[in-house]
């Protein structure tokens, strides 16, 4: 039943120069998730906010679906590349999903506008850190091994911080797993696809207890993204990863700029009004 309804929507949906503007912009979104492993969320919540004109806790919501979905579909395209560490991407996404439940109940109670200001923080804090990179590792001296309760303690405080401001978390979680976990680039993007599929469903159920969707707009646009992902996922490999590292960080913190610069006037204006 549910099924018809949406085929019935999407059958009865108005197409307007925002939507069409929107889905031509999805394909980005798939692209980046397929390439990078994240951005999906820095660029649809932006999207269904300033360009389609979504209230922010409804874009934030959505983003989650589109981004799961597109994330779960990509995963499959890396898993046959074998750029997967599922031992670490199942620890790391089981903690995350327990954080994005816990996220998205809490973001509903917060107001839309300090959601996107903690996002663009969230953003410019973690693209530094991908521009900078880890430090090398000196000739014959192994990585050191990280205790399974960081793993669990990390995967639950990026599940929680991004589901909060309605992120798939690719943002957080491939510096997470390449800076932090030590895996190379090209590995922690197709990993990062399965914690994002993992934690995206959690922090959606979250988020849905207190907010409903516009499913024939959030089908259309997933439908694109899953288009955009086949694109991405074929150009990995083919870019050098120190290049792939900082083009992501330049990225994010292009688009945490831009979110600040939308979103402080408004608040601003609102507590001198």
């Amino acid at each position: 039943m549910a099924v018809g309804r949406a085929a019935d929507g999407l059958n009865n949906m108005q197409i307007t120069a925002p939507l069409i503007i929107t889905l031509v912009l999805s394909v980005f979104v798939g692209v980046s998730l397929g390439l990078l492993g994240g951005g999906g969320s820095i660029l649809t919540v932006p999207i269904l906010t300033y360009v389609l004109g979504m209230d922010p806790s409804h874009a934030i919501t959505s983003s989650l679906f589109v981004v799961g979905v597109t994330a779960f579909v990509g995963m499959f395209r890396h898993a046959r590349g074998g750029r997967i560490s599922w031992r670490t991407g199942l620890v790391f996404g089981v903690a995350a999903m327990t954080g994005a439940f816990v996220g998205g109940l809490v973001g509903g109670l917060i107001p839309g506008a300090v959601l996107m200001v903690l996002f663009a923080v969230m953003m410019i804090v973690t693209s530094v850190a991908m521009i900078r990179g880890r430090r090398e590792q000196n000739p014959g001296v192994p990585a050191p091994t990280r205790h399974p309760a960081r793993v669990l303690l990390d995967g639950f405080g990026v599940g929680f911080a991004t589901s909060l401001v309605g992120a798939g978390g690719g943002f957080l979680v491939v510096p997470a797993l390449a800076l932090l976990g030590g895996l190379p680039m090209a590995l922690a993007i197709g990993t990062s696809l399965l914690v994002i599929a993992m934690q995206s469903s959690a922090g959606l159920v979250g988020h849905l207890v207190t907010v409903s969707l516009d499913w024939p707009v959030v089908l259309a646009v997933t439908a694109t993204a899953i288009v955009g992902s086949f694109i991405g996922t074929a150009l990995v490999g083919r870019i050098p990863e120190r290049t792939l590292r900082k083009s992501f960080g330049v990225f994010v913190l292009v688009m945490g700029a831009v979110v600040l610069a939308e979103e402080i006037p408004r608040i601003v204006g609102h507590l001198f009004a």
